[in-house]
């Protein structure tokens, strides 16, 4: 849509959150006029980010998810299959992969891969985790268990364009932009979406934090978690922070110019992007400063813990243990700072062939950290408001991986038929296993949960219709489930 056009057709609610916000930006713009922190003629009636006011009252302000790229293997960590022991070795029905595609399986050589791993009930509830997960486990009475994942993806990058999209298609909003778009963000200093990586990088790479047709104002950031946060945030050598103020009001000017001349949405988040970075040049390296952080809270995330030895490279190489605590001490902070999305990133979690070596070089990696994270948040009063998903895009096949033909089996393919998330807080019920799978982990048997389901309950936690928080492109009201979804009442507390 021409943007003059999108300028004038303003949805009603638009207009009235446009309008409702009005007082209080130019009382906002006062404040900070008076703290130095922006110029008399900087324009904050335009800030994409003020806060907005959700559809219904709301369970969760927050959301830190932790995306393990690659696809976990369910069957190893979460949803034990004694079954998968006693059938080593045999192959499957033919009736059972005829019509399936795989990603490296031959399917005429296929046969079923056992576990070594050893599961045990947790928790008042009674939830089972491996023996790769013992800090994860020992939160089981606040976890929600979703063994009945599924999606249509069998591939990495399509599969984490739905898990974060909603769709396997490019130049779509995430998640995070999504919330930000709806709600606007509480920090005024920081960005309302962050991402913190670790490993070797996703696939899906800037895809997965993309505003898509929402301004850019709603894309994730992506933070450092030592040395610089941003690149490039610092002012060079010799510039005082005045000289810089007065550059940045000559670009006001003419942004503004601009914009009152086309009305395009991108000039204003251009503007607040501008005054966004001055304000962090201040926030974010405190952000990153762990010294007022406790002896025991540093322990309590293994920030200072050593690499696990492992031959491998998969999970990122040297550094991964503290890099991945320290982004999840991060995310705390964040949080607490009253940034509304924070997406914790790490590569990967594809294990086709040494799973066992890799899979616990990588549980270990997170386990401790991401227990903490929930008992930290519980601690500070802070769960109940802020959701924590760990999630892939898929899981992994109950058959071994047997690329070339190879018989000598050490991993497993990529399996969307059904897996496994987990979540906790933001107003989800803990202690619950939702769904199940059939004796072998091949299909689900009972409650499906696809993907738009749980974006839809996520929204609904956040305070809004997933069927009315839509933004109309090209001629057509877009929203994050789509065409389907629904909320899973048996899901919120």
């Amino acid at each position: 849509m021409n943007p003059i056009e999108h300028h004038i057709q303003q949805t009603r609610r638009e207009f009235l959150t446009t309008s409702a916000n009005g007082i209080g930006a130019l009382a906002l713009g006062s404040l900070l006029t008076e703290e130095g922190i922006l110029s008399a003629n900087t324009v904050v009636g335009a800030d994409p980010l003020a806060l907005r006011r959700p559809q219904f009252p709301a369970k969760a302000k927050n959301c830190i998810f932790i995306f393990l790229e690659g696809g976990p293997s369910q069957m190893d960590l979460y949803d034990p299959k004694p079954k998968l022991n006693e059938l080593h070795g045999q192959p499957l029905p033919e009736s059972m992969t005829k019509n399936v595609r795989f990603a490296f399986i031959r399917k005429e050589t296929a046969r079923i891969m056992g576990t070594k791993r050893v599961f045990k009930k947790h928790g008042e509830c009674g939830m089972d985790f491996s023996d790769y997960l013992p800090h994860m486990a020992g939160m089981a009475d606040d976890w929600l268990m979703i063994r009945s994942m599924h999606t249509d993806q069998f591939n990495h990058h399509p599969g984490q364009l739905v898990l974060h999209c909603g769709r396997a298609q490019f130049g779509l909003p995430t998640i995070g932009s999504w919330l930000n778009y709806g709600l606007g963000s509480e920090s005024r200093n920081l960005p309302g979406y962050v991402v913190l990586s670790s490993g070797r990088g996703t696939s899906g790479g800037a895809s997965l934090w993309q505003s898509g047709f929402l301004p850019s104002s709603y894309a994730g950031v992506l933070f450092r978690n030592q040395g610089e946060p941003v690149l490039n945030l610092k002012n060079p050598a010799g510039v005082p922070m005045e000289l810089q103020r007065k550059g940045l009001d000559a670009l006001m000017e003419l942004n503004q110019s601009r914009y009152d001349q086309f009305k395009d949405p991108e000039i204003a988040s251009r503007i607040s992007a501008y005054e966004l970075a001055f304000r962090m040049q201040a926030a974010a390296p405190e952000l990153i400063d762990l010294k007022d952080e406790s002896d025991a809270t540093l322990a309590m995330y293994g920030v200072n813990r050593p690499d696990a030895p492992i031959k491998a490279s998969r999970g990122g190489g040297p550094g991964q243990y503290k890099s991945f605590a320290t982004n999840c001490l991060l995310a705390r902070r964040l949080v607490e700072r009253g940034v509304r999305y924070v997406s914790l990133m790490h590569a990967s979690w594809d294990h086709h062939s040494n799973l066992d070596n890799e899979l616990a070089y990588n549980a270990g990696m997170a386990d401790q950290p991401v227990a903490a994270l929930l008992r930290d948040l519980k601690q500070r009063g802070l769960l109940d408001s802020t959701m924590v998903v760990f999630a892939g895009e898929f899981g992994r096949t109950p058959l071994g991986e047997n690329r070339g033909g190879n018989l000598n089996t050490t991993g497993r393919d990529h399996h969307p038929f059904a897996f496994t998330i987990l979540a906790a807080g933001g107003g989800l019920k803990g202690g619950q296993v939702y769904g199940e799978t059939d004796e072998i982990g091949w299909g689900i048997v009972k409650d499906p949960v696809d993907l738009h389901d749980f974006h839809a309950t996520m929204l609904h936690l956040f305070g809004f219709d997933h069927l009315k928080l839509t933004h109309r492109f090209s001629g057509r009201d877009f929203r994050l489930t789509d065409v389907s979804g629904r909320v899973i009442k048996e899901w919120i507390a």
